[in-house]
């Protein structure tokens, strides 16, 4: 690897993501992970810290009005719902 950023395994994505390791795993396996950038040991993916800077997560569970992603002034999200 040519740059010095320390690697993240399981562990570490999980703690990222606020999930448990197992989760990180099955995202893993399900495709819901950028791919690794270190596998060169199998089962144990690794991935760069800047890999998960920009990605956000796609797919069920994903609450995007909690992450900024909502137009200032747009309260429909605060409305409960009839």
């Amino acid at each position: 690897m040519a740059d010095d950023q320390r690697l993240w395994g399981y562990p570490e994505v999980a703690a990222h993501l606020g999930i448990s390791v197992g989760a990180s795993r099955s995202c893993k396996s399900r495709g819901s992970l950028p791919s690794p950038d270190d596998d060169s040991v199998p089962d144990r993916p690794r991935w760069k810290p800047s890999t998960f800077q920009n990605w956000r997560p796609i797919g069920r569970g994903f609450r995007s009005d909690l992450h900024g992603s909502a137009r200032p002034g747009d309260t429909s999200a605060n409305r409960p719902a009839s």
